[in-house]
């Protein structure tokens, strides 16, 4: 816990995420990082060198099974107030648009669904889940399918939401979390997606999996050049 507290600090002061007196929503899918990310805010504002509020969201699909009671009594024991936002993305996802690579529709209207909830809840920042892995796989994805060297920012304006998105587990490793998982025993709610395990997203994943194997500090070194503002750009510090 001490090391996934130091790296949400470090992020939190290289790119300026967290202001005085914001609100700032967790989005909690149910997974490990998610929930990973929640405790360690939670933890965070008993010290954190500017105060704020901090709320939970989780936008529901429209999948069963979908058990929450998991994570509405963590939530409890946190003291974190919890909401739940019901949709019928499923449903336009997969009875609708019939897609043949849903994660890229899903992903966008779940960001608008939680966009809408921090405007309902009066948050002005939205906490995501996202890791140092995450970004990396985000990164070769974009270089093999669109050619281009891109992967999503720490923090991130959506402007037309009038909502901030900040990722504070940016440096921490997936392997981290899946000890803070079994360390902290959270409540993770397995997905129902239908596409779970079988996207783009897995195939970026094994192989940044196998690049590891033959170069072990590959991940190190990438990250390093995600933080090369002179050369790059790719993540600019504020």
């Amino acid at each position: 816990m001490k090391r996934m507290l130091g790296a949400l600090r470090r992020a939190d002061q290289d790119f300026q995420m967290i202001a005085p007196g914001d609100r700032v929503a967790v989005g909690v899918s149910g997974g490990k990082d998610s929930l990973a990310l929640l405790v360690a805010l939670a933890m965070y504002r008993r010290f954190a060198p500017r105060p704020f509020e901090l709320v939970a969201v989780t936008v529901a699909m429209g999948l069963e099974p979908f058990d929450l009671s998991g994570v509405r009594a963590l939530c409890e024991r946190l003291e974190v107030p919890y909401s739940v936002k019901e949709t019928q993305i499923a449903r336009i996802v997969f009875d609708e648009r019939r897609e043949k690579n849903p994660c890229a529709l899903c992903a966008r209207m779940r960001r608008g669904a939680l966009a809408e909830a921090c405007r309902e809840l009066g948050a002005n920042k939205l906490a995501l889940g996202h890791h140092r892995d995450d970004a990396l796989e985000t990164l070769l994805m974009s270089v093999l399918y669109e050619g281009r060297l891109h992967t999503f920012q720490p923090v991130q304006p959506l402007e037309e939401a009038g909502v901030v998105q900040i990722r504070p587990l940016i440096y921490l490793s997936e392997k981290e979390l899946i000890h803070a998982q079994r360390r902290l025993d959270l409540p993770v709610v397995k997905s129902p997606c239908p596409a779970d395990g079988g996207t783009r997203r897995a195939e970026m994943k094994e192989l940044l999996d196998a690049l590891c194997k033959r170069h072990p500090d590959a991940r190190e070194k990438m990250l390093s050049a995600l933080l090369n503002r002179e050369q790059y750009g790719l993540w600019t510090k504020v």
